[in-house]
C-alpha cells in the first residue's frame, strides 16, 4: 500500500471511530412506537445498557420522554445543543441521585456560611481568554460513575492545576484516597471541596491515581496506599461569593473548584455550544473551572471539567455562559469557589507567570 492510500484508509478509520462514539436518531426514528423501540434498543447497544425484561417498558417510557425533551429543544434556536447521551433512559430525579450530590446547600445548613479566607488573587491581570487545557495543567477527564463522589473530582482537579503550574509536571492524582479516608466528607454519598483540601494538607499530600486506583463506590481507607502522598498543597482559599470579576481573576491563575446546580434537564444531556438554560442554585454538584474565553460573537463562556466522562458535553466539558448579569453566575457558580494554595519556588512561580502572560 503506497503511502497516500494508506494515508486515506488511516483517515476513514478515524472517521468511522470518531462517529461511534456518539448517538444520534433520524426523524424517522420519531414516526411510530415500532421505530421508537428499534432507537432504543440501538441506544441501548451503543451503551451496552442491560435492563431486564420487567424494567424495558418503564426504562422505554422514559427514555421517549427524553427524546421528545432534546428533540424540542434541539429545534430552537439556542446556543447549545442536547444529545441522546448514557443517560437517556434515566429520570432527571434518578440522574442527580447518582450524579449531583455534593450536598454543599446542605452542608451549608448544617455548618454556617463559606468562611472565607484572604483572596492572593486580587491584583491579578485578566488576559482576555484562558485554557488551563493549552497549558498542560489539566488531566484526562475522568468518569465518577454511579457514585456521588464529584467534590472528589473537582478538588483533585484544582489540586492537579495547581501542582503543574507549581512543578511543570502534571500527575493524575486519587481521587479514590478522599472517598475512602477523607471522613469529614461523606464519599459516594457527597462532599465538600473545601473539606477535601484541608484532608490533603493534614494528610501530608495525596497520591496518585495509579497508586490509589478508583473504584466508584465507598471502601475502607487503604493506610498502605495512602501512606505514600506523591502531591502536596500548603492550604486553600476562597474566592469572595457573588463576585464573578474575582473568580475570573482566580481562573487567570488556576483552576478552581467550584459547585453548582446540575440539576437542570439540559444538563443532563449537554452535547455542545454555550450553556445558556435553566438551572438554579441549589449547590449539588462539584466541578472545576480551567477557563474562560468567548465565542467569535462575542458570548462570554466558563471552561468547566466536569467528571460524567468524555462521552458527556463536549469531550468531557462544558462552556457555560459568563457575564450574564446574575451575581450567582450561571447555576450558582459563583456561589461557592475554591482553590489549593501550593507554594512553589521562585523560578517555578516565574514560570506560571510566564504561562499566564502568553494568554494575552
Amino acid at each position: 500500500m503506497d503511502s497516500r492510500k494508506f494515508i486515506l484508509v488511516a483517515l476513514s478509520l478515524v472517521l468511522v471511530l470518531k462517529v461511534s462514539e456518539s448517538f444520534d436518531y433520524r426523524d424517522e426514528d420519531l414516526t411510530s412506537e415500532e421505530n421508537l423501540w428499534k432507537l432504543y434498543e440501538r441506544w441501548r447497544s451503543h451503551y451496552t445498557v442491560s435492563r431486564s425484561l420487567a424494567d424495558k417498558r418503564q426504562r422505554f417510557n422514559v427514555f421517549k420522554e427524553n427524546l421528545k425533551h432534546v428533540h424540542m429543544v434541539n429545534q430552537e434556536d439556542r446556543p447549545y445543543k442536547l444529545r441522546l447521551n448514557k443517560f437517556a433512559d434515566m429520570t432527571n430525579h434518578e440522574f442527580m441521585r447518582h450524579y449531583g450530590s455534593a450536598k454543599v446547600s446542605h452542608y451549608r445548613s448544617l455548618h454556617g456560611s463559606q468562611q472565607q479566607t484572604g483572596f492572593s488573587h486580587e491584583n491579578s491581570e485578566l488576559p482576555p481568554s484562558v485554557d488551563w487545557r493549552k497549558k498542560g495543567a489539566v488531566a484526562e477527564v475522568k468518569d465518577q460513575g454511579h457514585c456521588g463522589s464529584c467534590w472528589a473530582f473537582s478538588s483533585v482537579a484544582a489540586v492537579e492545576g495547581i501542582n503543574k503550574i507549581r512543578t511543570g509536571e502534571l500527575l493524575s492524582l486519587s481521587e479514590q484516597e478522599l472517598v475512602d479516608c477523607n471522613t469529614v466528607n461523606n464519599g459516594c454519598d457527597g462532599g465538600y471541596m473545601e473539606e477535601a483540601f484541608k484532608f490533603i494538607k493534614k494528610n501530608g499530600g495525596l497520591t496518585t491515581e495509579e497508586n490509589y486506583p478508583y473504584t466508584g463506590r465507598d471502601g475502607s481507607c487503604d493506610s498502605y496506599k495512602m501512606n505514600a502522598p506523591m502531591i502536596t498543597i500548603d492550604g486553600y482559599e476562597t474566592v469572595p461569593p457573588n463576585d464573578e470579576h474575582a473568580l475570573t481573576k482566580a481562573v487567570a491563575n488556576q483552576p478552581v473548584a467550584i459547585a453548582m446546580d446540575a440539576g437542570g434537564r439540559d444538563l443532563q444531556f449537554y452535547a455542545e455550544g454555550v450553556f445558556s438554560g435553566r438551572c438554579g442554585t441549589e449547590l449539588n454538584h462539584g466541578v472545576a473551572l480551567v477557563g474562560y474565553g468567548a465565542t467569535h460573537d462575542g458570548t462570554k463562556y466558563w471552561i468547566v471539567k466536569n467528571s460524567w466522562g468524555t462521552e458527556w458535553g463536549e469531550n468531557g466539558y462544558i462552556r457555560m455562559e459568563r457575564g450574564i448579569g446574575a451575581k450567582e453566575g450561571m447555576c450558582g457558580i459563583t456561589l461557592e469557589a475554591s482553590y489549593p494554595v501550593k507554594n512553589g519556588s521562585d523560578n517555578n512561580q516565574n514560570a506560571a507567570a510566564s504561562c499566564r502572560r502568553d494568554e494575552l
